[in-house]
This record gives structure tokens, sequence and C-alpha cells, in this order.
């Protein structure tokens, strides 16, 4: 955000291997699903601290602040949803970790299409001073689907829109010992980590579908990205009609990498990951396994961001050299967009993010 650079990790980097842990403030190493979300969440968290500069805006930079034409681009795609569903009078526009309510703000500046948005804030933080009041700002998802033979019966109809989230959805991470053993990481308040008990059960499931270690050599890791998947299906489960999109740094069991991808970022640099509530925590997703979750009609989408904003007309190319004679101030105008574009759509940078759609009772409106 205004302080850094742009979340994300090179996914080979090795973080620091697990020792002897010290304890945590409740007194004893946690596993790091736990130990995050504490972090993040809880009274203290990194994402529930109020004033200037705390949480997220004072740490890291993501596509929202690198530009409006993200924004722009995220209401052209609403108005495309809209027009799928066939103009409607009023249309839901959910932003899923919302962060200060910047790119709803922008979105509310730029949406041309037909109908009235409903825009609304799903943040655990405290609303911002002076958010236009037509966002909504809630905890949890608005217009909650309760099921009625297995048929949502009353959800969002429009867009879901979930940047940067589920990244932050706590997971426990997982290590092979001497012997080739997937062992749950425990780690303290200052980051020291310890090997725990072996992995079992549902997540040892999730990892053999997933995420195998099997035949990993020790020290290897993964992120059981079981609670993201979760957290996802969930989300795609309360959209009614329209389309949920899910935009991060990712990977898939075809390259995931070797030594997991847990990090920290504070004041706009990467640092090693600590649960104390003064970082953020972070982990690229298993966006594949969040792809398979949802138990909903039509194939899921999983594409580039530079495909996607490619897709919603976003333009990287600089203007003709003419137009600086003809007309300096548009030509400024116009050199300034094209690198603000160029910077979303840089497959080393924020272009590298993959998107991943559901479309739900709508025709595709992506890529």
């Amino acid at each position: 955000m205004e302080n850094g650079g742009t979340r994300g990790r090179d996914a080979g980097a090795e973080p620091g291997r697990a020792g002897e842990a010290g304890t945590t403030r409740a007194g004893g190493p946690l596993r790091w699903r736990e130990a995050m979300r504490r972090a993040l969440y809880g009274p203290e968290g990194f994402y529930r601290r109020p004033g200037p500069g705390a949480g997220a805006a004072g740490h890291f930079r993501t596509s929202v602040h690198a530009s409006p034409l993200f924004a722009a681009a995220v209401a052209e795609l609403a108005e495309r949803v809209a027009v799928a569903l066939g103009r409607p009078a009023e249309l839901d526009v959910v932003d899923v970790g919302a962060g200060r309510g910047e790119l709803l703000t922008g979105v509310l500046a730029a949406y041309e299409g037909p109908g009235r948005l409903r825009a609304y804030a799903v943040e655990v933080g405290p609303r911002p001073a002076g958010l236009d009041e037509r966002i909504t700002w809630r905890a949890e998802l608005p217009h909650s689907a309760p099921r009625v033979g297995g048929t949502p019966t009353a959800g969002i109809r429009g867009l879901l829109f979930a940047n940067e989230w589920l990244d932050n959805v706590p997971v426990d991470v997982a290590e092979t010992d001497g012997r080739g053993v997937a062992r749950y990481v425990e780690v303290a308040a200052d980051g020291t980590e310890r090997l725990g008990a072996e992995v079992g059960g549902a997540d040892a499931e999730w990892l053999r579908r997933w995420w195998p270690l099997d035949g990993a050599p020790p020290g290897s890791r993964a992120e059981i990205g079981a609670p993201r998947d979760a957290a996802w299906s969930a989300a795609v489960a309360a959209v009614t009609a329209g389309l949920a999109v899910t935009a991060d740094y990712a990977h898939t069991r075809a390259a995931r990498p070797p030594y997991g991808t847990l990090t920290g970022f504070r004041d706009g640099h990467e640092v090693p990951p600590r649960p104390d509530g003064e970082c953020d925590v972070t982990a690229h997703v298993a966006l594949d396994a969040v792809a398979a979750a949802p138990e909903r009609d039509g194939r899921p989408l999983l594409l580039s961001q530079r495909e996607a904003l490619r897709g919603l007309g976003l333009d990287g190319t600089r203007p003709p050299l003419a137009l600086a004679s003809s007309d300096p101030a548009g030509y400024l105008r116009r050199l300034a967009a094209a690198g603000q574009a160029a910077e979303l759509l840089d497959p080393a940078g924020l272009g590298g993010f993959t998107w991943l759609a559901h479309h739900v009772g709508i025709a595709p409106v992506l890529p």
C-alpha cells in the first residue's frame, strides 16, 4: 500500500528451519493456524487495529493502491455482470477483505453500467472515518444464503470480489521431519518454531490430494489449505446469481513451492513471519484446491491477472509521441495511465496474480 512494495514472495525461497520454540503470549507454542488467527484477527490483531498507519494500509501495496485503473476494471466487470443478469435495478457488489474500502470507493466512482450499486465491504477491522455512505460495512458476508433442498433461497445478486483475501485466511504449516514424516509446525510469538504432532485426519487427506509430501526430503514444507477451500466455498455459496472472483498470489499442484511461502510484511518490507500482531502474516494460495471446493454448477475459471485485466480493456501501450506536441497535457495523462496499467499487467509483478472466477447462473463474462 502507501508505504511499501507489493506483497508476495519468491515461491522457491526457503523460510527458516523449525527448531526449538519459545513460548507465545498465551504460554506455549501454537500451531500456525491458531497463531496466525490470533495475530491477525484477535482483539489486538493486525487487522483490527484502528487509526492511521494501522493494519494493512500502512504496510503493503496491492493492485487496488497501484492505480485507480484497477477499480475501473472491476467496475467494468460489474457492468458486464449487470448486463448478464438482465440489467437489474440494483446490483450487489461485495468486496471481501475490503481493507479501508478503497476498491469499492473506486468502483462506485467509475461505474457507468445499468442500475444502482449496493456496495458491501466485508472486513473485520473498524469502518474508516469519512467512508462513502453508500458502502455498507460488515464483518460477514451480506444476504445469508440458507438452502432449501440444496437450493439457495437468498443471497448476493451481482459481483463478489476478493482481492488478496485468501492469503490471509489462517492455515497450518506441515514440515517433514528427519524420517520424512509430515508434522505440524508450532510457533511462538517471536517466530521461533518447532515440530509438533504428526499430521493426521482430514489435514493428511488434504495433503495427499493437493500437496503431497510423501518422499519429500526432510525440511520440506506445505501450507494446509483446507480452511481456504472452506472459506471460498462459503463465499461462492452466498452468490445466488452473478460472479464470484478471488485474486491472489497462487500456485498449483504441478508447481508447489518446496519450502512453502509463509512470510510477513511490515512497514513496506518483507520480514520473517512472526505471529505477534505487529506484522501481516501471509502465504500464497493453492488455488487449484480452492477452485475444486465449491459445490456449484459450472466450471471454475483460472486465469492470470494480466489476462483478466486485458480482457476488461486495460492497455499498457504508450501513447504516440506525436501527441506530446499537439496535446502535451493529454500526452502526459495517457503516459501516466499507461505506466500504471503496465504495472498492473506486469507478469513478474501484479500481473502474475491468479484470478479464480465462478459464474453462477449467468453466461461467462470473463475473460
